[in-house]
């Protein structure tokens, strides 16, 4: 049924608003913005985050595999990344993402693009079981999901994909396009070609065809690029170029693809993206758990690039440390400071240029606060120690420099309470079941 929030403050895009009530209809859609004329029901509202890149399985992880073994780096983590994913069953996958999409939304991320490769069942089993687990634990916790469907075929460039990859793969695209069809009318969806170390470059022009002949012309495309200086090496040795000019010499980038990580894109290629009009997804937390690299943001940016943000592997959900290692990152490497932010502040306009990216790499309608988009909002803690002594000019630089997860009273979807403070709201705890599922999964 339609609904009134007030606030003594709104972050829109003209700006922070003061004393604003949000109308908002049956389909928690924002009908108008008024000045307010009823006490309020929290205290600064921003736009719910979109989490552009999540592996939600991954979350089971998070903890395990931290003993120094030699020389550890992302393709060793990687194979303890396989031995989970071979044991995971439906009901696990329900299990764990349930769980992290839980602790997405206690972390500002109102929706999520789940970037899903786990197709295959241990016993060597197909079908959409798997995609479907997903699904059901999206729908448990209330969070907005656009699933994107993995297509992963390579073990590498020009090498055939390992044993242990097995339940990543799709040997044509026509088995690929049976699961995109069993899927449809059960979520929102995309495409994701993994990478361009595990889709043959040549099959992408008629990957994203079909893709939008079966799911529309904006149905958005995510790819991982550029994130391992290993991957570029052998992308260079295979074709002459690197990964993202290789992308470009074969499909038409625009404003539906979105380019995960692209960490080591060179200055050339990051002019590439920005002539595309396509959005980079960092995962700043990610990037640094694995010792990716650091992307060149604020040149970037500087230069009108647009960019998203995602939580990865999901070790931390949390849109604020995200943002505030994405900027921290950038003035460890210039040895400036602040790097991201505008006249007007670093907060503000991070969070806003943030949420306006994951709102198109989601292919959704959020992202900001404003008539005729979704109602998914965060709401600050007006007693929250980390934003104490500020007023509203200053309340989301405090926030991005020494805040987090812990100082949101509570987060909305579509006008209905999800969290508050950090418990979810008239739902399952998803704790228990997680907890039992990984001490039997990892032998904790």
């Amino acid at each position: 049924m339609p609904k009134r929030l007030t606030f003594r403050y709104v972050l829109t895009p003209n700006g922070v608003e003061r004393d604003r009530t949000l109308e908002i209809d049956a389909a928690g859609t924002i009908t108008a913005i008024t000045p307010a004329t009823s006490p309020a029901d929290g205290f600064f509202a921003l736009p719910g985050m979109p989490n552009a890149h999540s592996h939600a399985f991954q979350r089971a992880l998070a903890g395990f595999g931290e003993a120094r073994r030699g020389e550890d780096s992302f393709w060793s983590w990687r194979e303890a990344m396989y031995k989970l994913a071979g044991r995971v069953t439906p009901d696990d996958m329900r299990v764990i993402a349930r769980q992290a999409f839980a602790d997405m939304l206690r972390g500002g991320y109102t929706g999520v693009a789940e970037f899903h490769y786990l197709h295959g069942l241990p016993d060597a089993g197909q079908g959409s079981a798997m995609a479907e687990a997903v699904i059901a634990a999206a729908a448990d916790v209330g969070i907005r999901l656009t699933l994107l469907p993995v297509l992963y075929q390579a073990g590498g460039f020009g090498r055939p994909a390992q044993p242990a990859q097995r339940r990543f793969v799709h040997e044509s695209l026509d088995d690929y396009f049976r699961l995109v069809e069993q899927l449809r009318g059960k979520a929102a969806l995309g495409i994701a070609p993994h990478s361009l170390r595990a889709v043959p470059v040549e099959r992408l022009p008629e990957l994203v065809d079909r893709a939008r002949a079966l799911l529309g012309a904006d149905c958005p495309v995510h790819i991982h690029i550029g994130e391992q200086t290993a991957e570029i090496e052998q992308c260079h040795a295979h074709y002459g170029c690197g990964p993202v000019e290789l992308l470009t010499r074969h499909v038409e980038l625009d404003a539906h693809w979105n380019l995960v990580h692209a960490t080591h894109a060179t200055e050339a290629e990051r002019r590439l993206i920005r002539k595309h009009g396509a959005t980079v997804v960092l995962c700043p937390l990610t990037e640094a758990y694995l010792g990716d690299g650091v992307f060149a943001a604020a040149e970037y940016a500087a230069a009108g690039g647009r960019y998203a943000i995602g939580s990865d592997s999901n070790i931390r959900a949390d849109a604020v440390e995200e943002l505030r290692l994405l900027e921290f990152g950038q003035r460890l490497i210039d040895r400036q400071r602040a790097r991201l932010a505008t006249e007007s502040g670093l907060g503000g306009p991070l969070w806003k240029a943030a949420a306006a990216g994951g709102a198109g790499a989601l292919g959704k309608h959020g992202g900001t606060i404003a008539v005729g988009r979704a109602a998914d909002l965060v709401v600050l803690d007006e007693s929250s120690s980390a934003l104490a002594g500020h007023e509203a000019a200053t309340l989301l630089d405090a926030l991005t420099i020494g805040g987090g997860r812990a100082d949101f009273a509570a987060v909305y979807v579509a006008g209905d309470k999800r969290i508050e403070r950090g418990e979810v709201v008239g739902r399952m705890d998803p704790r228990p079941a997680f907890d039992a599922t990984v001490r039997r999964l990892l032998g904790a």
